[in-house]
């Protein structure tokens, strides 16, 4: 089953500024920047790829994770869940 696109449209955007966010990142420490500055800005990266899973989470997890009844394997969903922690 597919998460609707229109759902998942602000974890996209996310991502996206996370990605940007990382190859920050990177140029950062290729320059030899302060310590400080480089993991205020990784600290961002992973604060938005979190964001990022909880809304996908909170916006189509209980569809992906249902059986042919509706019903949820709270199990499966748990796993999930703590797997983004």
């Amino acid at each position: 089953m597919e998460l609707d696109p229109e759902q998942v449209r602000p974890s996209i955007t996310r991502l996206r500024r996370a990605h940007g966010q990382l190859a920050a990142v990177i140029r950062m420490l290729e320059q030899g920047r302060d310590c400080e500055e480089v993991v205020t800005q990784l600290a961002a990266v992973s604060k938005a790829l979190d964001r990022a899973g909880y809304t996908i989470i909170a916006s189509g997890l209980r569809q992906c994770l249902a059986d042919e009844d509706g019903e949820v394997d709270l199990a499966r969903l748990e796993k999930l869940f703590l797997s983004l922690a």
